[in-house]
């Protein structure tokens, strides 16, 4: 056996753990009883510090001491180089820390959806009190040169730091706001009375958003959809892939949309190269990358003329409620339209990044320690105001509304906006390249588009970093150029500004 095979058999052990994790999170999720909960965070913890101990077993240090000095291929070389920042990574970590952090995930997560949905903050407090300690231990023990948070933004977007992201939000705000503004004023202001006329069942929802999911091309032979408090993407690999949706009777357009972007993250997946499984080179560059894939189906496809222009017709049939006489134009309308929101995930394109900015300027606070846990309920209804112009009722509708900090994904927000901007870019370049996947679209034609996708990030896998993927894609540096671009033409029509 060569040092490279037996690299690849510790590694594809590692996957397989890995695999475990995502299908016991998942489960967690959906399906596990109120009372499984001790032991499942017991499980997690175990399969935790048994990757662990595997990743920092000094054979595998070897390994990568031995594999780079040696002529590899391409692909060799990639799996080994990102092998190598877990390595490194895993080694500065002591295995009590990974330990304690995946049995406290574990809890954290279980008194949030509680806490959650009893607007109950400070039952969850004393919990993200501890994550934010085990979050700043982790920083410390990664290391850092400007600022403990970028130790934290490397774990999700690698290269990233709050120097390269803060004049990035500051150009963005500038951009977005006066496009709010503007929209704001605007006389020609959607019509969305079409959703007070009745309710959408949620067998409804379920039925036409799982039509639309197939149709882009997710494969439910290899994927299934359930229901959870959050909706998130997981599984165990390509061909078994897993998302989540939930449902409001009054807003159809809150499930659709998120199964078109968890659908987005589920082809990418689905897209990964089998012959790479359990390797680098059959997972996902990173979440940056992960999340142009999701915020371009749900919103540049989703929320498009030419979407709507195929599925008006089925849309309407499903709910049946609905006027006869319910048009293209006053549906694509319906659904881009701009009002500053309390909630994130229902937030549009628009105010979007915003929710990003007041997430983010949080976090850098909080775990520089200017800010304490305890501050936090008024600080965010402060930001949110400062943002957006408006105050959450209550802390479910505000601090307590987002899964990541229960899980520990203090750094994770900013990837949401990279994403954004990505999935502008991407959706340009592909455009550029077949100027009818519009018209394609309008035809309920999704393939050309996906198979773009497919060949220039999904077969990739992490065998490029992020931006000299994106770079490859489309010929540019990453930039915000496209989807400020975008933004501006598309309300600018809406809107008739």
């Amino acid at each position: 056996m060569t040092d490279y095979d037996n690299f690849i058999g510790r590694v594809k052990e590692l996957s397989l753990i890995g695999s475990l994790s995502g299908l016991m999170g998942w489960d967690q999720e959906t399906m596990m009883p109120p009372k499984g909960g001790k032991l499942r965070s017991d499980m997690m913890a175990f399969l935790s510090s048994q990757a662990h101990k595997r990743m920092t077993d000094p054979e595998m240090g070897g390994l990568l001491d031995s594999l780079e000095s040696q002529d590899l291929t391409g692909e060799q070389a990639a799996n080994v180089r990102e092998v190598r920042q877990s390595y490194d990574k895993a080694t500065k970590l002591p295995a009590e820390l990974v330990e304690e952090k995946a049995r406290h995930k574990s809890k954290s997560l279980q008194v949030w959806q509680e806490a959650r949905s009893e607007n109950d903050f400070e039952k969850f407090k004393p919990y993200l009190e501890k994550t934010v300690e085990l979050t700043c231990k982790t920083a410390e023990y990664y290391g850092y040169e400007d600022n403990i948070y970028d130790a934290l933004l490397d774990i999700f977007e690698p290269g990233m730091t709050v120097s390269q992201l803060d004049p990035l939000f500051s150009g963005l705000r500038e951009a977005i706001v006066p496009l709010v503004q503007a929209v704001g004023e605007s006389p020609n202001q959607p019509d969305t009375s079409f959703l007070d006329i009745g309710k959408f069942s949620e067998e409804k929802q379920r039925e036409f958003s799982m039509k639309v999911a197939e149709s882009i091309g997710f494969d439910f032979d290899a994927g299934r959809m359930d229901t959870s408090t959050h909706p998130f993407c997981s599984g165990a690999g390509p061909n078994d892939v897993r998302f989540t949706t939930r449902y409001d009777d009054e807003f159809p357009f809150g499930c659709l949309y998120g199964v078109m972007h968890e659908t987005g993250h589920g082809t990418y997946e689905q897209g990964l190269l089998e012959e790479h499984e359990g390797t680098p080179m059959g997972q996902a560059v990173s979440l940056g990358i992960h999340e142009s894939q999701s915020r371009m189906w749900e919103n540049m496809v989703g929320r498009s003329k030419e979407f709507w222009s195929f599925y008006i017709d089925e849309f309407k049939n499903c709910f049946d409620h609905l006027p006869s006489d319910l048009d293209v134009d006053t549906l694509h309308r319906a659904v881009n339209t701009v009002q500053p929101s309390l909630i994130r995930v229902e937030s549009d394109e628009a105010t979007y990044n915003l929710h990003i900015m007041v997430r983010y300027e949080i976090e850098k606070q909080l775990v520089s320690g200017n800010i304490s846990v305890g501050d936090l309920p008024d600080f965010w209804n402060s930001k949110m105001e400062e943002y957006l112009g408006v105050t959450p009722p209550n802390n479910t509708k505000g601090v307590l509304q987002d899964i990541h900090w229960s899980m520990g994904a203090i750094g994770y927000f900013p990837t949401y906006t990279l994403g954004n901007l990505y999935a502008a870019q991407l959706y340009a370049a592909a455009l550029a390249d077949d100027p009818n996947i519009p018209n394609k679209i309008a035809k309920g034609e999704f393939t050309a588009l996906l198979d773009w996708m497919r060949s220039h990030i999904h077969v990739h896998g992490s065998k490029l970093l992020p931006a000299d993927l994106l770079r490859q894609a489309t010929g540019k540096d990453p930039s915000s150029d496209d989807f400020v671009k975008y933004l501006k033409s598309k309300y600018t029509k809406i809107y008739n500004l």
